[in-house]
């Protein structure tokens, strides 16, 4: 695991922001569920989906300040 620093107020630099919106437009947008029980199991089928076809984020903010911050080195 390796920490990456994010500027505040940049939620499209945030991987998790991306999930959720990927979820939202895949299995919440123009919806219409009769209840939570049919709602979540749109939900877990979009998720048992993903997981089926994720690969891993190698190429992240590659050669940027994010990674490799300034205030780092000073930190004694």
């Amino acid at each position: 695991m390796e920490l990456a620093f994010l500027p505040t107020y940049s939620p499209w630099l945030n991987r998790i922001e991306c999930e959720f919106a990927a979820l939202r437009y895949f299995a919440l947008n123009g919806t219409d569920h009769r209840s939570h029980i049919e709602q979540d199991d749109v939900v877990g089928s979009y998720i048992r989906w993903r997981n089926q076809h994720t690969r891993p984020v190698r190429d992240f903010a590659v050669s940027t300040k994010i990674r490799h911050p300034d205030h780092l080195l000073k930190v004694a």
